[in-house]
């Protein structure tokens, strides 16, 4: 008896990395998995059909249940047609994983509109994309679902050399949360993770040239949430977002200091009065 056994799941970008690691976790579990990826490289260029059969053929060999996509997120089109394919091999869909995405960074200064454009367009719109039909489909079923997005500590911590890559990853955070509201009625729960691990996104890093690191963060090590977060063990978790890399697990989330409320003027700060007051108002 596997933990997702009888679910159907689908994972993009799933041709490589940890978006691999998550198919085959999942499928480990018993879940039937549609394996997506565009088969482009690190950048996004390029196509092809190897990488997303790679995977489903191991999937397979290991005596699961998988099927190819191939189709680009970045689309309506495309998403509408992960889900047919979904629908096609499997006949529903209980479990979304986006996992998608390009890096093409640059400094602020050094980014031409295409780049932004790009990465914006796979990430933040590509989870759109996939999401809204998968969404639709699991409310019309009646019977729940999960929906597992992928953030990053570059959107919520910041990273120099990612204002695209961040800001497409901190509008992630924001589509779960409120997305996560929209779900509750109908029991579709929505989170997102915040992985750390070596991939051939991250393999040029700075912080993976460190003697001992590489072995700390495979992309495996990542891939338990997701089937944590798939499984009815998180029935009750909706709207949150997790780090998890290394062996490491935290919750991710936005806070408020305590801060301090005027009450004469009507409320109305003076600039000096709040540079007077920056002790209550910052961490």
């Amino acid at each position: 008896m596997g933990l997702l056994d009888g679910k159907v799941a689908i994972v993009t970008g799933a041709g490589g990395g940890i978006g691999r690691e998550h198919a085959l976790a999942l499928a480990a579990e018993g879940a039937k998995v549609l394996v997506n990826d565009l088969g482009g490289a690190r950048d996004g260029s390029g196509e092809g059909q190897a990488m997303a059969d790679t995977v489903a053929d191991e999937i397979r060999a290991a005596g699961g249940e998988a099927a190819s996509s191939y189709d680009n997120v970045a689309t309506i089109e495309g998403g509408e047609a992960i889900l047919q394919a979904a629908l096609d091999a499997f006949g529903k869909v209980d479990v979304l994983v986006n996992n998608a995405g390009i890096l093409r960074d640059k400094t602020l200064g050094k980014m031409d509109e295409g780049l932004w454009d790009s990465v914006i367009a796979v990430h933040l719109k590509g989870t759109f994309c996939v999401t809204k039909p998968v969404f639709i489909h699991m409310k019309e079923r009646g019977e729940g679902g999960s929906i597992i997005n992928t953030s990053s500590t570059s959107g919520l911590d910041g990273n120099f050399g990612q204002s695209n890559y961040g800001a497409a990853k901190a509008g992630i955070a924001g589509f779960t949360r409120c997305l996560a509201l929209e779900g509750q009625k109908s029991g579709v729960r929505v989170n997102a993770i915040a992985p750390v691990a070596l991939t051939r996104m991250t393999e040029d890093l700075v912080m993976f040239q460190q003697d001992g690191v590489k072995d700390q963060m495979a992309p495996g090590l990542v891939s338990p949430m997701i089937v944590f977060l798939a499984s009815d063990l998180a029935k009750d978790i909706s709207k949150r977002i997790f780090f998890v890399g290394g062996g490491r697990i935290q919750e991710m989330y936005i806070a408020r200091t305590k801060g301090v409320t005027k009450t004469e003027d009507g409320g109305l700060w003076q600039p000096d009065e709040i540079a007077a007051h920056l002790d209550e108002i910052l961490v």
